[in-house]
């Protein structure tokens, strides 16, 4: 397998998933081995520190892309599996925004009461033991929390020319925020565009499901990731597989769209795998199911469906892809 590095500078950082012109152009087979900015750009990297002195709306979410992948073409699955997601600084940084979060009034949920104050935490990384430190800001409170880290974004150039923020997600993958995008953990996606132009980035040390105040422990990360692309078969949204799940992700607003997206798209690939009718899939969904949220925070919520593979006879998906590139992976 061909082996490529990239290590964007700071004027190769992309803001957007399309209206970008590719960084490198690599073949089906090739391994990535990439370097990836936190969500603020390295900018907050003291409790002291304040978004809304040192960050810019524009410039949040660096992506490390696009890349062209020879052969992609509409109707294509795209297939990165992630090898390796290792912290690439010794601290991570999670804040809060004004009218930003879970928790608190927004702009699409406006209301009179005033916003939430900005804090910045900082979370020292222990790599011998494996953690991350959250301490309280406001207390001696202490703990350390393992070591989790995902990409909170993964995703393609969008159909029909479109270009789409960094923060959006939709049917072409993007800031997703899901726990589920982790080492050992294959992502398939709808090729829209010739060449794919795949993005990745948002790099989290750890992430609680749903993302409550808006922003994980967000770090820089070292990825490695095996690229694939199948002809045709092209997924309608996101998909993930990994040794235990099959997982669908949605994202719209409201949330329960979201999750209607992430259930129909895995009654169809439930039908698929075993050679149900839509009725038939529907029902075992309905007794199989985990629906774990990813965030209820960005501009777009997502939502994920998952299966447990040990509930259901072995079936196989994207013609054993998954096992083929864990068994590559095996090998770097």
């Amino acid at each position: 397998m061909e082996t490529r590095e990239f290590t964007p500078s700071l004027e190769q950082l992309v803001w957007t998933f399309g209206g970008a012109a590719p960084v490198m152009r690599i073949r089906p087979g090739t391994v990535l081995r990439l370097w990836t900015e936190d969500a603020f750009g390295g900018r907050l990297r003291s409790s002291s520190d304040r978004p809304s002195a040192l960050l810019d709306d524009r410039y949040i979410n660096p992506q490390t892309g696009p890349f062209h992948v020879e052969g992609a073409e509409p109707g294509d699955t795209l297939v990165l599996h992630l090898v390796d997601l290792t912290p690439a600084r010794d601290w991570g940084v999670s804040t809060t925004f004004p009218f930003f979060g879970g928790l608190t009034g927004t702009d699409r949920t406006a209301t009179l009461h005033p916003a939430l104050p900005e804090r910045t935490w900082i979370y020292p990384v222990d790599r011998a033991t494996g953690t991350v430190q959250y301490a309280a800001l406001d207390s001696d409170f202490r703990v350390d929390l393992p070591l989790a880290p995902m990409l909170g974004t993964v995703g393609v150039a969008p159909a029909a020319g479109e270009v789409r923020s960094s923060l959006a997600a939709g049917p072409f993958g993007g800031n997703l925020d899901t726990p589920q995008l982790r080492a050992g953990a294959t992502c398939y996606l709808g090729v829209h565009t010739e060449g794919a132009l795949f993005s990745v980035g948002d790099g989290h040390y750890r992430q609680g499901e749903g993302e409550s105040c808006g922003t994980a422990v967000e770090g820089a990360m070292r990825v490695t990731l095996l690229v694939d692309l199948l002809k045709g078969g092209a997924p309608g949204r996101p998909r993930i597989e990994d040794d235990d799940h099959w997982i669908s992700v949605g994202s719209a607003r409201p949330l329960e769209d979201a999750w209607r997206i992430s259930q129909t798209d895995m009654v169809r690939w439930l039908a698929s795998l075993y050679g149900l009718t839509t009725m038939d899939a529907y029902q075992l969904l309905s007794q199989t199911c985990r629906a774990p949220l990813a965030n209820v925070v960005d501009a777009d919520y997502t939502a994920v469906t998952k299966i447990p593979k040990s509930l259901l006879p072995a079936a196989v998906a994207y013609d054993g892809t998954h096992r083929r590139m864990r068994l590559a992976a095996a090998g770097l």
